[in-house]
C-alpha cells in the first residue's frame, strides 16, 4: 500500500525513480531532463516560488475561497475535498510583502472569476521543511481500483454486474485507439493528425483520455509559453496557470460553469486553432507534442509497471486480465463510473474516505502538511486536516486596489478529517459500444499530415 502511495507522488528533487512498464522509448528520466533542461520555463519545475516556500520551513501563507465562510464560524469546522489533492483543503500561495500578501497568479485568477466567495488566507507553520514530494492524481488509478474491489461488497449485484458492463464497452469502443497509443509509447508513431482525432474520438468512450489529453497539453503550454505575461510570472517563480483556463473554456462550451474535462475532446483541426488562440507560435508543434508525451504517459499511468508496453493490447482481452495488465486504466474508468450510481451520493464518505486516510497516513510519515498537486508545480497546493505537527490559524480577508490580500477578522474554526458534500456532473454519454472494438473516425476535418519534431525527444 505505501508503495502504492510513493508512486503516485513526484519528488523534483530527486532523479526520476518511478517503474515503469519494459520497451518505453522514452524514460520519466529522459522526459523529466527535456522538460526542465530544453524548454523556456522548465527551470521553474524545480525552483518555482512554492517549491522554495516548502523546502525553507518557513511559515507558509495560501489563499482559499469558500461561499460557506457562515457555515464554517457556526460549525467551528472546515471540511476537506477530493480531487486532484485527495483529501485536503484546496488552497493557492500567498507571498508575504511589506505591503501585503500577493496572490499567486492562481489564486488571482480565482479571486477574479469567483467573485461570490469570500477570501480566507491560512498560516501554516510546519515542524521542519516539506519534502517537494507532489501527489499525481493522473497515477491514482490503482489506487481507485484497489478501494473498490475492497469495497465492492457495499454494492448490489447488478450494480457490480453494470459497473463490469459499461467499463467493457469503453474498452471495447476505444482499444483500437489505446493500442495505436501504447505503439507511438514503443517508438512506432502515428501521423500527428491522424492520432489526434482518434483519440479525440476515443475520449467520450474513457473519460480518463479527456483528462491526459488537458494536462499535456497544460504542460505544453506552461513550460513553452514565451509571452510577456508568462515570463513576468516566472520571475517571480510561478508558472502561467491563465493559460490552460483560457484553452478549456476556448475548448468547451459552458466549461467556466461545470469543469468537467470529460467533455475536452477537440479533433486536429481545433486543437491547432485552439493553441493558436491562446499562443500562435506553439500552436505548429502542439500535436505532435500530445502525441509523445500522451502515449508515454499512458503506458506509465494506465500499466502495471511489470508489463512489456510492446506486447499488450486491448482488443478481445477480458476485464478480469485487464485488471492485472491495466490497473491504472481500469481504476480510473471504474472511478469515473461509479460515481454516476443512483446511490452513490450516500456511499461516497466509504469510498473516498479509505483513500483519503490512506493519504493522510503517508503524508504525516512524509512529513506534508501542506500536499501540492504533483503533476508540475503550478499552484495547486492544500492543507493537510490530520498533520499532527503544524500549527494553523485562518482569517478572513480584504483585497485592495493592487491585488493585495490583508487579513480581516480571525477565525475559530479547525480543519477536521471529514470530506466535503459531494456532487457530480451531469452524465453525457456520446457513443455507442458496438461488437466492433475499433473506433470509426471522422476525418473529414482533418489537416493533412505533417512531421513536427520537439527539441530533445525523439519522435
Amino acid at each position: 500500500m505505501r508503495d502504492e502511495w510513493e508512486h503516485v507522488h513526484t519528488d523534483y528533487t530527486r532523479p526520476a525513480q518511478r517503474p515503469a512498464p519494459a520497451s518505453l522509448a522514452e524514460s520519466e528520466g529522459d522526459w523529466r531532463r527535456y522538460l526542465e533542461g530544453d524548454t523556456p520555463i522548465g527551470w521553474l519545475i524545480q525552483h518555482s516560488a512554492m517549491t522554495e516556500a516548502l523546502v525553507s520551513g518557513r511559515p507558509m501563507y495560501l489563499l482559499h475561497t469558500t461561499k460557506d465562510i457562515t457555515a464554517i464560524r457556526t460549525s467551528g469546522e472546515l471540511h476537506v475535498s477530493t480531487g486532484c489533492l485527495v483529501g485536503a483543503l484546496y488552497c493557492s500561495p500567498l507571498v508575504c510583502q511589506r505591503e501585503g500578501l500577493r496572490p499567486h497568479n492562481l489564486g488571482a485568477y480565482l479571486m477574479q472569476t469567483k467573485p461570490d466567495t469570500t477570501p480566507m488566507i491560512f498560516e501554516v507553520i510546519p515542524d521542519a521543511p516539506v519534502p517537494t514530494k507532489g501527489v499525481n492524481y493522473l497515477h491514482l488509478g490503482a489506487i481507485h481500483l484497489r478501494t473498490y474491489l475492497r469495497y465492492r461488497s457495499f454494492l448490489t449485484l447488478a450494480e457490480n454486474d453494470q459497473l463490469d458492463h459499461v467499463v467493457l464497452a469503453g474498452l471495447g469502443a476505444a482499444a483500437g485507439f489505446l493500442d495505436t497509443a501504447l505503439r507511438n509509447a514503443v517508438g512506432r508513431a502515428t501521423a500527428a493528425h491522424e492520432f489526434i482525432d482518434q483519440l479525440a474520438a476515443a475520449v467520450p468512450a474513457i473519460p480518463f483520455l479527456g483528462y491526459l489529453y488537458f494536462e499535456v497539453l497544460s504542460e505544453y503550454l506552461m513550460l513553452h509559453s514565451t509571452t510577456p505575461e508568462t515570463k513576468g510570472y516566472a520571475q517571480v517563480g510561478e508558472l502561467n496557470n491563465w493559460l490552460y483556463k483560457r484553452l478549456a473554456f476556448a475548448a468547451v462550451d459552458g466549461m467556466h460553469r461545470l469543469f468537467d474535462l470529460a467533455r475536452f475532446h477537440p479533433r486536429h483541426q481545433q486543437l491547432v486553432q485552439l493553441i493558436a488562440g491562446v499562443e500562435p507560435a506553439l500552436a505548429p508543434g502542439a500535436a505532435e507534442y500530445v502525441r509523445q508525451r500522451l502515449s508515454h504517459l499512458l503506458a506509465r499511468t494506465a500499466l502495471h509497471p511489470s508489463q512489456d508496453a510492446a506486447s499488450v493490447s486491448f482488443r478481445g482481452t477480458d476485464l478480469s486480465t485487464l485488471r492485472h495488465v491495466a490497473p491504472g486504466l481500469i481504476g480510473r474508468m471504474v472511478f469515473r463510473e461509479i460515481r454516476y450510481m443512483p446511490r452513490y451520493k450516500q456511499l461516497y464518505q466509504c469510498f473516498e474516505k479509505a483513500k483519503a486516510l490512506e493519504a493522510w497516513d503517508y503524508w504525516n510519515d512524509e512529513g506534508i502538511p501542506t500536499p501540492f498537486n504533483g503533476i508540475l508545480p503550478k499552484g495547486e497546493i492544500g492543507i493537510h486536516p490530520v498533520y499532527p505537527r503544524s500549527t494553523i490559524r485562518a482569517w478572513t480577508a480584504q483585497q485592495d486596489s493592487r491585488g493585495l490580500l490583508h487579513p480581516v477578522q480571525e477565525v475559530n474554526a479547525v480543519l477536521t478529517p471529514h470530506l466535503a458534500s459531494w456532487w457530480a456532473p451531469p452524465r453525457n454519454r456520446s457513443w455507442k459500444a458496438t461488437t466492433d472494438p475499433r473506433i470509426t473516425v471522422d476525418r473529414s476535418a482533418s489537416l493533412p499530415a505533417r512531421h513536427l519534431s520537439i527539441k530533445g525527444i525523439s519522435a
